[in-house]
């Protein structure tokens, strides 16, 4: 797949759009924030 044609998410908590990773190849569905730091401030 090409890096263009990832599929992306809106981060809930800073609601910029991340794309997928990747470490998150088998969690993508459950995935829902950009990085470590968004999580921590959920």
């Amino acid at each position: 797949m090409k890096k263009e044609n990832l599929p992306s998410k809106i981060c809930l908590v800073c609601k910029r759009p991340f794309n997928w990773r990747k470490k998150w190849e088998k969690v993508w569905d459950e995935v829902k924030y950009c990085s470590e730091k968004c999580k921590r401030n959920k």
